[in-house]
């Protein structure tokens, strides 16, 4: 085991830290260190991400010690963060089971970033966990955030894995694992719960005030601004959900303590993307009421703003009567920003530069098609920027022709060609997904020791919108294979 001199040892790696957020009240957060491992060791380091953040690659090679937690950086004020959460519509008290925020560093140009460890051992708020995680999770949050990134969502990132020598019990024993994740911050909607709960309006201002500068600064000097801050937030997330849908992705634990305020997607526990299209699709295997199905991504976005609004109510107005009015004419708007999103999207998906009433009906009718006729979202899109792909044989079919025809007409009726079209097209339906049966197929080959599987897959899903991906990446699993489950690793 390390000793404390090896704990605190300074690696010069360019770190640049601050720490904002412990000078929040002290309800927000305990001052923990991770918990020591036995063996660290590097799995994987995302090294054009380290050197966006300013650090040096080639240090933190071997700087296997600070990703497991055994080594914290000098000027590192390690926390674990509390907050609360509904979790499948129950309320409870949670925090950073797991997790331990190193700080925040600043990166080039002053982006202030989120260093955490995650899997670092037992903290406060553990509740009776190991506070510990298992290496395939953790390689596959480092997967699927990293795709994330690659198809333009906000998103979290992975900077690194490393496992520590370990055992974990879970159903079985698998190896132990930490991941260092990086965000714009792990302020959520159960963060402002948790101030809420505890009847502190100083501290839930406090928190407001932290969130505006962090992330809203330019709302800052408004009189209005705790309103104006709930609506950005709101317009965020209404954002990023239509971004969710366009390329199929589900979530699958949309709890309101993993809600990011930064609009970022966060925690990437039992997520997956859909193959054949189906509104009602689910992987989560603790979903079994479909709470968090694809089509319902908006409405539990909405349900956890609603949740947001409630703890912001003393913030929106002293009355609260008034502030209840003001969070309903707020929320109220939350369905017609989603739409305009998502229709801007799918637009784009179908080399449509302009606007028409009768355009969410065209894409509604295509999605209709898809579900009845069991098709890949992902490479139906894709297909109808090529004319030679259409002309399979899936797509000699009289509802698609009708539809076909009705878009070919919609075409006709802007000014622009049909290679800016098709051009517009490849650039917002990607080629290639975390296929989940791929995705897979690099855990299980991690896991076991060779890390060449995962580290193909990773350099296909860095360009999804290109044509270079191997046919392999681009085929779904045939039709009826097993059904496809997922788990939050804990």
């Amino acid at each position: 085991m390390p000793t404390d001199a090896e704990r605190n040892s300074t690696v010069d790696v360019g770190w640049n830290w601050d720490h904002s957020y412990v000078r929040l009240p002290q309800l927000f957060f305990t001052k923990i260190h991770p918990v020591p491992v036995f063996e660290p060791r590097l799995v994987i380091l995302n090294q054009p991400l380290a050197i966006a953040l300013g650090l040096d690659p080639e240090v933190l090679k071997n700087a296997a010690a600070i990703f497991a937690g055994n080594k914290i950086p000098a000027d590192s004020e390690p926390i674990a963060q509390a907050y609360a959460g509904h979790q499948f519509g129950g309320f409870t008290n949670l925090g950073d089971g797991r997790a331990v925020l190193l700080g925040e560093h600043l990166a080039p140009g002053g982006r202030r970033i989120d260093i955490q460890l995650k899997g670092s051992g037992r903290t406060p708020y553990s509740r009776g966990g190991d506070g510990r995680a298992t290496l395939g999770p953790m390689l596959r949050e480092y997967i699927i955030s990293e795709a994330m990134h690659a198809l333009g969502i906000p998103t979290t990132r992975s900077l690194a894995v490393a496992t520590t020598g370990e055992e974990i019990f879970r159903t079985e024993l698998l190896p132990g694992a930490v991941l260092t994740r990086i965000a714009a911050s792990h302020i959520r909607v159960g963060t402002f719960q948790y101030a809420a709960a505890h009847e502190d309006l100083a501290a839930l201002t406090a928190l407001a005030d932290h969130t505006l500068q962090r992330h809203f600064p330019e709302l800052m000097e408004s009189e209005t601004r705790y309103f104006d801050f709930f609506q950005a937030v709101m317009d965020r997330q209404a954002a990023l959900i239509a971004k969710w849908l366009h390329v199929g992705f589900i979530h699958g634990v949309m709890n309101t303590d993993n809600m990011a305020l930064s609009g970022e997607t966060i925690d990437y526990g039992p997520c997956a993307f859909m193959n054949d299209y189906d509104p009602d699709t689910v992987f989560s295997s603790i979903d079994r009421h479909g709470r968090y199905a694809y089509d319902k991504q908006p409405q539990i976005a909405r349900w956890n703003l609603a949740r947001l609004a409630e703890a912001m109510l003393p913030l929106l107005h002293e009355d609260q009567k008034t502030a209840v009015d003001l969070a309903n004419e707020a929320l109220g708007s939350f369905e017609s920003r989603f739409q305009a999103y998502w229709l801007l999207g799918m637009r784009s998906k179908l080399g449509l530069f302009t606007a028409e009433k009768e355009d969410a009906a065209l894409v509604q009718e295509l999605l209709d098609w898809m579900h009845a006729s069991h098709l890949d979202f992902t490479n139906t899109f894709r297909a109808l920027s090529d004319e030679t792909a259409i002309a399979e044989p899936v797509f000699i079919d009289a509802g698609f022709l009708t539809w076909h025809s009705q878009w070919a007409a919609r075409l006709t009726r802007q000014p622009h060609s049909p290679a800016e079209a098709a051009e517009k097209m490849c650039a917002h339906n990607p080629a290639v997904i975390p296929r989940n049966h791929k995705v897979e197929e690099a855990l299980a080959a991690a896991v076991a020791g060779d890390l060449s599987v995962m580290q193909r897959l990773l350099k296909v899903l860095a360009d999804p919108y290109g044509d270079t991906a191997p046919q392999e990446y681009t085929t779904p699993p045939p039709q009826g294979a097993s059904t496809y489950q997922t788990f939050c690793g804990t």
